[in-house]
């Protein structure tokens, strides 16, 4: 085999000879799409405004004020620290009064109930007695009322006992009827029929620490003249006989705060004065925190003498 020629003195020497090799390869995907997610985000953003806005047209304003407390379940938190700075609005309405600290009020068109207990000052202790008392007096409406529906010999008395919530407490109103009488007529003596159904309600009123006011109320039934007995006194004395058969039955005597006649100055019929319905013995439990306060009030002055039973 014969060499490589020899190179003459004055050739220039020969140039290397690359080969650049080339490799096809399969065709690659698409570059340049992260635009469609961004689009994506877009398109979702504008979905959720405009369902914002749908909801805003076709709620009222309290169902809104509920999506808006499922949706911050702090905002009670946030209410009581702040003006709703801590968030858009604080999750209320933006119409709704704001609840700045040691305020006494706000300008604004909705109102905002934040739960509070009794170690937060004197108004919030009242306002916890309160809602004790009230769950209380639920209790005792109920204890009564089966009370009287167990016992037979006094079924049908049970539309004879009312109960209304007043400022100063529950108050149990044992009314008479054209049939049914408490008291005999034109006297304080207690009748034995409306003496068993004070009982049952000496029992359940016996076992709560309220304090009790005592009322004797009359109708407007004229006295033949010249007799010393008129609806003040008839009352006073209804009122101090109730007050006796209840202490018997079990009401602590310290428990009483007031006692009064009050004649038939504030009927229960008020459209006819004369109906026996305005004849009734009314015995109030006060909320805890007014008891002591009525007692140190005295009793409130009474109106002139009108003729009655």
């Amino acid at each position: 085999m014969a060499g490589p020629a020899k190179r003459g003195k004055n050739e220039p020497e020969p140039r290397p000879i690359i080969v650049k090799k080339i490799i096809a390869e399969a065709h690659g995907g698409h570059h340049g799409g992260a635009w469609k997610v961004a689009y994506a985000d877009f398109v979702t953003a504008m979905m959720a405004f405009f369902l914002l806005l749908w909801i805003l047209g076709a709620t009222t304003e309290k169902q809104r004020k509920g999506i808006a407390d499922y949706f911050t379940p702090t905002m009670v938190q946030m209410r009581e620290k702040s003006a709703g700075s801590n968030g858009p609005f604080g999750g209320d309405s933006i119409l709704a009064k704001d609840n700045y600290p040691h305020r006494a009020s706000q300008t604004g068109s909705k109102s905002m109930t934040i739960p509070k207990d009794a170690t937060g000052g004197q108004s919030e202790g009242k306002q916890s007695d309160r809602t004790k008392d009230r769950v209380r007096f639920g209790f005792i409406k109920k204890e009564i009322m089966d009370r009287i529906s167990h016992d037979k010999a006094l079924q049908r008395f049970a539309q004879n006992i009312r109960f209304t919530d007043t400022r100063e407490g529950l108050r149990i109103d044992l009314v008479d009827k054209a049939e049914f009488s408490m008291f005999s007529v034109g006297t304080d003596t207690l009748l034995p029929d409306a003496r068993r159904l004070m009982g049952q309600v000496a029992q359940v009123v016996g076992t709560v620490p309220n304090g009790v006011i005592v009322r004797g109320h009359t109708d407007s039934l004229p006295y033949a003249a010249g007799r010393a007995v008129n609806n003040w006194t008839l009352s006073s004395a209804r009122a101090e006989a109730t007050r006796k058969a209840l202490a018997d039955q079990g009401v602590m005597p310290m428990r009483f705060v007031r006692i009064e006649g009050v004649a038939d100055r504030e009927p229960f019929i008020p459209g006819d004065r004369y109906d026996p319905r305005n004849r009734r013995m009314s015995i109030t439990l006060a909320y805890s925190d007014s008891a002591e306060e009525m007692a140190d009030a005295g009793p409130q002055p009474a109106g002139p003498p009108a003729a009655g039973q």
